[in-house]
């Protein structure tokens, strides 16, 4: 599964923040906890409103579509 939320992340979620001047890296998933690492660049990395980018709108996205993903953290 990892490596089809890399692409997820790399097809559906990147296009949108670097359309923001922003970037996401994948880092990792740990499939006992259900946590994703992304790292955040760019705009992003300093933006105030990263914490809720990441939280509202990769983390849900991620949630939904797949199911073994419980949170999404800063790596």
């Amino acid at each position: 599964m990892k490596d089809d939320i890399k692409k997820y992340i790399e097809e559906k979620i990147r296009p949108f923040l670097v359309a923001d001047g922003g970037n996401i890296e994948f880092v990792d998933f740990d499939e006992n906890t259900g946590i994703v690492k992304v790292t955040l660049q760019g705009a992003c990395a300093h933006c105030a409103g990263a914490l809720m980018t990441l939280q509202y709108g990769v983390e849900e996205a991620l949630k939904e579509k797949f199911p073994g993903v419980k949170k999404v953290t800063l790596a």
